[in-house]
């Protein structure tokens, strides 16, 4: 009787299906099953690529939130800090038509500023936390501040246009792309596969982890922590350029509530993905699923009419609650 259970518990084991890999894939395909029950456009191609081009930004930015979160930090800036880096680039390609006329070049310089932007606010951040030893919470809460000041200060408390000639120019960044594939969902992707595979191949994702995980036995084991947390950073503020590039043409504008809680959609992304938010464990592929998971529960929410849009970031507070919670019963029961 003895043996018959204990042959009978590896039998039984075997069909276990691990909901804390598999649980976010299983709720997207449950999303994607509900969204086409309930309106029979959901699955055109028209509202498919808009909802994965709207949730380029957010995924771009995400996939190097994760690389923070795994190695113990957090960044509430990331919102702010890319309606600031939208407001320079703005000004800087309005300032570059008199002289440069339109024209490409005027677009190109406007790109490098955003990247150089994003990386100097990663950089700022970075330091302060690694140098200054200011806990991330308290400089991410601060720079946040910051950040969304100077582009109401930039804006003079409206907002800011790009020249219409350089807008029509631009558009096509955003709302043309390959073969049918918008360059935004494109871009997202890219960066996804680059960042799996710097997470899962690369001593830099193991060091992120190590980091997380536990900082005392990462500086035995000789891991330049401060160096890696700084990076992972610098990473997220160059993303952070990346996704507002790809955002910019758009809209043509920024103004004091461009990327209003892209800080809190970043991070529920990362944690509905399967990244432990104390750090120690994440996936980028996971961080895919749950940008995606947002999405379509905001595509949903629209298109059957269920509850109010202002809303959406009320529910996205509630999932971040829920998916913490997951994980901790999850640690309860190891």
């Amino acid at each position: 009787m003895t043996s018959e259970t204990a042959s009978a518990a590896p039998a039984r084991s075997g069909f276990r299906i691990d909901f804390h890999i598999w649980g976010p894939v299983i709720a997207l395909i449950a999303l994607v099953a509900l969204g086409a029950f309930l309106n029979p456009n959901f699955l055109s191609y028209g509202n498919v690529t808009n909802v994965l081009a709207r949730s380029a930004f957010i995924g771009i930015i995400a996939v190097g939130m994760t690389f923070v979160i795994t190695s113990g930090g957090l960044d509430l800036s990331v919102g702010s800090m890319a309606a600031f880096i939208a407001g320079v680039m703005i000004l800087i390609m309005n300032a570059l038509v008199p002289s440069m006329g339109v024209g490409w070049g005027v677009i190109l310089i406007g790109m490098a500023a955003a990247l150089a932007v994003g990386l100097i606010a990663g950089l700022v951040n970075g330091l302060l936390i690694t140098q200054a030893r200011i806990e991330a919470f308290i400089v991410t809460l601060g720079t946040m501040g910051i950040f969304r000041s100077l582009i109401t200060w930039l804006a003079d408390g409206g907002t800011l246009s790009l020249n219409f000639e350089v807008r029509e120019l631009y558009r096509p960044v955003y709302y043309d792309g390959l073969l049918g594939v918008a360059w935004p969902i494109i871009v997202f992707a890219l960066v996804a596969i680059i960042g799996e595979t710097i997470m899962r191949k690369t001593p830099f994702g193991r060091h992120c982890a190590a980091i997380g995980s536990n900082e005392q036995v990462a500086r035995y084991s000789a891991v330049h922590v401060d160096r890696v947390r700084l990076m992972t950073y610098v990473l997220l503020g160059i993303l952070v350029g990346i996704a507002t590039i790809m955002y910019v043409p758009r809209l043509g504008s920024a103004s004091s509530s461009t990327g209003v809680l892209w800080e809190l959609e970043a991070i529920a992304a990362v944690i509905i993905g399967g990244t432990v938010l104390k750090g120690g464990f994440g996936r980028v592929w996971g961080t895919v699923v749950g940008v995606l998971i947002l999405s379509l529960i905001d595509n949903i929410l629209n298109l059957a009419n269920l509850v109010s849009p202002y809303l959406n970031g009320a529910i996205q507070g509630v999932i971040i609650i829920l998916a913490v919670v997951l994980q901790r019963q999850r640690k309860a029961e190891r």
